[in-house]
Protein backbone atom coordinates (compact mmCIF):
# COMPACT_ATOMS: atom_id res chain seq x y z
CA UNK A 1 0.00 0.00 0.00
CA UNK A 2 2.00 2.64 -1.15
CA UNK A 3 1.47 6.00 0.78
CA UNK A 4 -0.06 4.09 4.13
CA UNK A 5 1.46 4.09 7.42
CA UNK A 6 0.93 0.79 9.56
CA UNK A 7 1.77 0.97 13.27
CA UNK A 8 3.06 -1.75 15.36
CA UNK A 9 2.05 -2.71 18.22
CA UNK A 10 3.70 0.18 20.41
CA UNK A 11 4.62 2.37 17.85
CA UNK A 12 5.14 6.10 18.60
CA UNK A 13 2.87 7.83 15.44
CA UNK A 14 3.76 11.61 14.34
CA UNK A 15 1.66 13.62 16.66
CA UNK A 16 1.09 11.76 19.35
CA UNK A 17 2.24 12.03 23.32
CA UNK A 18 5.40 9.82 23.94
CA UNK A 19 4.48 7.12 26.89
CA UNK A 20 6.02 7.66 30.31
CA UNK A 21 9.66 6.63 30.75
CA UNK A 22 12.73 6.59 32.21
CA UNK A 23 16.21 6.36 31.03
CA UNK A 24 19.49 6.38 32.54
CA UNK A 25 21.59 8.83 30.97
CA UNK A 26 25.43 8.68 30.35
CA UNK A 27 26.19 10.42 33.18
CA UNK A 28 25.34 7.73 35.27
CA UNK A 29 21.73 9.85 36.47
CA UNK A 30 18.38 8.17 35.75
CA UNK A 31 16.07 10.87 33.84
CA UNK A 32 12.21 10.37 33.22
CA UNK A 33 9.62 12.08 30.66
CA UNK A 34 7.51 14.14 33.50
CA UNK A 35 10.80 15.71 34.79
CA UNK A 36 11.30 17.79 31.14
CA UNK A 37 7.14 18.08 31.06
CA UNK A 38 6.59 21.72 29.79
CA UNK A 39 10.00 22.76 30.66
CA UNK A 40 12.65 21.93 27.78
CA UNK A 41 12.17 19.77 24.28
CA UNK A 42 14.05 16.14 24.66
CA UNK A 43 15.56 14.39 22.49
CA UNK A 44 16.54 11.36 22.88
CA UNK A 45 19.57 10.28 20.79
CA UNK A 46 21.72 6.55 21.02
CA UNK A 47 24.43 4.64 18.97
CA UNK A 48 23.71 0.78 19.30
CA UNK A 49 27.34 0.12 18.21
CA UNK A 50 29.13 2.24 20.69
CA UNK A 51 31.44 0.43 22.98
CA UNK A 52 31.18 -2.64 20.88
CA UNK A 53 34.57 -2.56 19.74
CA UNK A 54 33.06 -3.42 16.55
Amino acid sequence: MLGSVVAEPNALVVGEKAPPFRLMGSDGQEYSLEQFAGKKAVVIAWYPKAFTGG
